[in-house]
């Protein structure tokens, strides 16, 4: 489901919220050629034997491009970064979200002051309304999107964990295809609709990984 050249949106931050059996999975199928969205590129601290979310996919060499706001925990991600094996593109992170959550909601971008007269406005569009400056950010789609949430029911109604949420609802509006990893998979109308996070019309299939049902 996952090819080389598409973009992939990983939920996740730092590692929280991360889909981690299904990122195992594609690292085993050797992804390669892959664009990554997502907050950052994890941790990469192996003399501690800490390593969480997309960091694995860095470590395979997976990406060939990372869409990113944070690489300061990966030093894989800035060996590969200096060594010109991935190229990586530093965004806000608010920026980051809202260029995401415009794609969901079919939007062709977003004005926002953050980054005038920074490094960030090289090469993008400046809109001066009233007398403030913005920088016109595209928006962000993707091909793929692969998500992690607490439960599930079998319609694709998701609930996710707390601070585990993340950028994984915005994601999931975002992508052509949505594959989401759970904990917790329940018949339909076992989730009161009043809290349901994710609606099950973005949700294209789920995966349950836990200790008893693997992968």
């Amino acid at each position: 489901m996952v090819r080389e050249g598409q973009s992939v949106h990983v939920g996740g931050f730092l590692g929280c919220g991360s889909p981690d059996a299904i990122l195992a999975e594609l690292v085993k199928a050797g992804a390669k050629g892959l664009t990554l969205v997502c907050n950052d590129t994890a941790v990469l601290d192996e003399k501690n034997a800490r390593i969480t979310g997309v960091a694995p996919l860095i470590k395979a060499k997976c990406f060939s491009k990372a869409i990113v706001s944070h690489i300061g925990t990966n030093p894989e991600t800035q060996r590969q970064m200096n060594a010109g094996e991935l190229e990586v593109i530093l965004v806000p992170q608010g920026t980051l979200a809202e260029r995401v959550r415009a794609a969901g909601a079919g939007l062709g971008g977003i004005l926002t002051p953050t980054g005038v007269g920074t490094e960030v406005e090289q090469g993008k569009q400046k809109i001066l309304l009233g007398n403030k400056a913005y920088l016109l950010e595209e928006a962000l789609p993707g091909d793929v999107a692969l998500l992690k949430a607490k439960k599930a029911d079998k319609a694709g109604n998701l609930v996710y964990s707390k601070t585990a949420r993340n950028f994984n609802p915005l994601m999931a509006t975002a992508c052509k295809l949505v594959i989401v990893e759970v904990e917790e998979l329940v018949e339909i109308g076992d989730i009161d609709p009043d809290q349901v996070h994710t609606p099950g019309i973005f949700i294209d299939y789920i995966v349950v990984a836990n200790e008893e049902a693997g992968v």
